[in-house]
């Protein structure tokens, strides 16, 4: 006897799937692009106050403030951080929060002596790390196929593509920040194998850069160093 439509398979992509679970599908995709179209709707581009906020107004800011900033405040900066893409969504980028002078302590031995005063002013330091082994996590985070051999036995790739994709959440992280009301000081000047040491010892988990967040002492900046132009960086092919 036939098996009733709702229990016919349909093979997709790697995986096969009933005809049932196919219409689920097709109707998360609806939605999905709905929620584009009402969004689009809604907003269809930031005006010039915004885009100044999170970047062309923006300064890379090296005194803080002592006022807190809140732990919902870093939880909110974080939900839009995992809404930006990464390749397979991946997204190896994993955060720690310094809070507590026991945190700084560990820190500020890696970092090179002019930035452990513009640490220690902020009052959250954010280390932006990532994990080799975040493509373990590919059949949570990519369900629908298998993409787990594609890393599996290469450490090269798998190091390419955690780097890549962590730094890209890690300029989330700053723009987002910025968008809630927050200033940032991206730092670099550290020894990865410290923080790593300190931190991350015995892990799968890399440190990548530093950033000091929280509200600015905007006295402490100079005038805004020079961009390129158009022409000098951009070409089409």
């Amino acid at each position: 006897m036939p098996c009733a439509n709702s229990c016919r398979n349909t093979r997709i992509g790697e995986h096969t799937m009933t005809h049932a679970d196919a219409d689920a599908l097709m109707d998360l995709r609806a939605k999905a692009h709905a929620a584009v179209r009402a969004l689009r709707a809604r907003k269809t581009e930031l005006d010039d106050d915004s885009i100044d906020v999170i970047l062309r107004g923006a300064r890379n800011h090296y005194a803080f403030t002592d006022r807190p900033v809140p732990r919902a405040l870093l939880e909110t900066i974080y939900d839009i951080v995992a809404a930006g893409p990464t390749s397979m969504n991946s997204s190896p980028a994993r955060f720690v929060f310094i809070t507590s002078d026991e945190g700084r302590a560990r820190l500020e031995p890696a970092l090179k002596p002019p930035n452990v005063p513009k640490m220690r002013s902020a009052p959250v330091n954010v280390i932006v790390a990532h994990d080799l082994d975040f493509w373990t996590h590919l059949p949570f985070l990519f369900p629908h196929e298998d993409r787990r051999p594609q890393f599996e036995g290469k450490p090269a790739h798998i190091e390419a593509t955690a780097f890549r994709n962590g730094t890209l959440q890690g300029a989330y992280f700053m723009i987002a920040a910025r968008a809630v009301g927050l200033d940032v000081g991206a730092m670099s000047g550290f020894s990865n194998a410290a923080v790593d040491e300190a931190f991350f010892a015995g892990t799968s988990v890399r440190s990548n850069f530093l950033i000091n967040l929280g509200y600015a002492d905007e006295t402490a900046l100079f005038q805004k160093l020079p961009r390129f132009g158009f022409d000098e960086v951009c070409s089409f092919a």
